[in-house]
């Protein structure tokens, strides 16, 4: 199955909840991934960490295109515009970075593949949009003003779409406070798929936290749409 960028943003929108992470044991990688996406967040964003790690993302990625089409794999901690492009060439689905580097947007742009940038002030977000960002990571998230700080840039830019990373948790209230205060996605790493499960081998209670994770999101649109 084909992911362009406009289906990547909608089905990252849609369940709202983005697991990041890594591991150097590519089996292992697949495993936390299916879970993931059996729990209901087949877009998940593998982090760029140390040597050789794009060759293992091709591993991993080659065979999700194999065996599972409707994992949308993207890749995270890119700082700079060759690094982005080894990933594309990879197949990544989108880029993270955890700053604006406008290379990384015309290296994305090219190839139609979502950018979402890392953000801290207004004037990121700004320049942001500038390049094309549809959506825009703040990071780390509860540093730099958590949820008052969506609401604030809402208030003037309310066409923005931001997902933060660091500070939203995997449970109702944190999800409540960051999804009211507007923001589309939120980006979870270890207290979402936790060292201890993936040292056990406990795929199943990876994909129970993502179920119940991407279910308090959804409950909690549904109950703003009431």
């Amino acid at each position: 199955m084909a992911h362009d960028r406009v289906s990547v943003l909608q089905a990252l929108e849609t369940q709202g909840v983005c697991p990041v992470f890594y591991h150097p044991d590519a089996e292992v990688s697949l495993n936390v991934i299916r879970a993931c996406a059996r729990g209901g967040a087949p877009v998940v964003e593998f982090t760029n960490r140390g040597d050789f790690a794009c060759d293992l993302f091709g591993e991993i990625n080659r065979e999700l295109i194999r065996t599972d089409p409707d994992v949308v794999l993207g890749i995270g901690s890119v700082v700079d515009a060759g690094t982005a492009s080894l990933y594309l060439n990879r197949g990544a689905r989108f880029v993270v970075s955890p700053c604006l580097i406008p290379d990384v947007a015309k290296v994305c742009n090219r190839r139609m593949v979502a950018y979402f940038p890392g953000c801290g002030s207004v004037t990121d977000i700004g320049e942001a949009h500038e390049l094309g960002c549809d959506i825009v990571k703040l990071f780390p998230g509860s540093a730099v003003g958590g949820p008052d700080f969506v609401k604030a840039v809402k208030g003037p830019m309310p066409w923005v779409k931001i997902m933060p990373t660091g500070g939203v948790d995997p449970d109702e209230a944190s999800i409540a406070k960051w999804f009211g205060a507007g923001i589309v996605a939120a980006g979870m790493g270890s207290k979402l798929v936790t060292d201890e499960a993936v040292k056990s081998g406990d795929w199943a209670a990876i994909e129970a936290k993502v179920r119940a994770t991407v279910d308090a999101v959804a409950a909690f649109r549904a109950s703003k749409k009431g």
